[in-house]
């Protein structure tokens, strides 16, 4: 326990976005306010606090879950990610391209929590139909879209995923045909040397006997 102005602060320590953190908090304060106020991840975003809007949405094992309903004392041990941990080494993720490509992403304050609901849902699903999606996304609450570019956002990132994975897969045929053929070029080359050598050992063989019968 911490103690700040006489109020005592509890410390637990969870994963954030992929790395192992330690916090000291309030006990009363709630996920969101403890990612804002004392994490400084700002990507999260209040709104109603009411558990309505589907702003605040984050991930909790995986899970999408309001944070401004979720007690951050319950999150020690757990796994949490924020929309800050949606990037791969700087990398963005395709739902974030495609947001930004298609107009998704307007005021972009209700953002963060629509990217997080509709990851998990192609986490759990690469080719959802839009009433999937719509279903997924139900919980989250957006004043200036009208939706349809946000639909048309999750549908290009699953077929942006797709479209991946059909690449690294040929790739992977690709590079396999060439170690075949490298393995294959090794194996011929090995062949080609003891065939040699077997041809050298006879033609050695055979001047020896005809050194030998003249010698007769």
């Amino acid at each position: 326990m911490e103690s700040e102005n006489g109020r005592r602060k509890t410390r637990i320590g969870f994963k954030l976005n992929g790395e192992e953190v330690e916090v000291a908090f309030f006990p009363h304060k709630t996920l969101l306010e403890v990612l804002r106020e004392d994490l400084g991840l700002t990507g999260t975003k209040h709104g109603c606090e009411l558990g309505e809007c589907g702003t605040c949405t984050v991930l909790v094992d995986d899970k999408p879950i309001l944070s401004c309903l979720a007690l951050g004392l319950d999150m020690e041990g757990r796994d949490v990610t924020t929309v800050e941990g949606m990037t791969d080494h700087g990398q963005l993720h395709p739902l974030q391209e495609t947001f930004a490509e298609l107009g998704a992403a307007q005021c972009g304050y209700c953002t963060p929590g629509l990217l997080l609901a509709a990851r998990q849902l192609l986490d759990d699903n690469r080719e959802p139909s839009r009433e999937q999606i719509k279903a997924a996304l139900s919980g989250n609450l957006c004043r200036c879209t009208g939706y349809l570019k946000i639909f048309e956002a999750v549908e290009a990132a699953a077929e942006s995923g797709r479209a991946g994975e059909r690449e690294n897969g040929r790739a992977g045929e690709r590079e396999s045909g060439r170690a075949g053929e490298r393995e294959s070029g090794r194996a011929g080359e090995r062949e080609s040397g003891r065939a040699g050598e077997r041809e050298s050992g006879r033609v050695r063989c055979e001047t020896r006997r005809d050194e030998a019968e003249k010698r007769k």
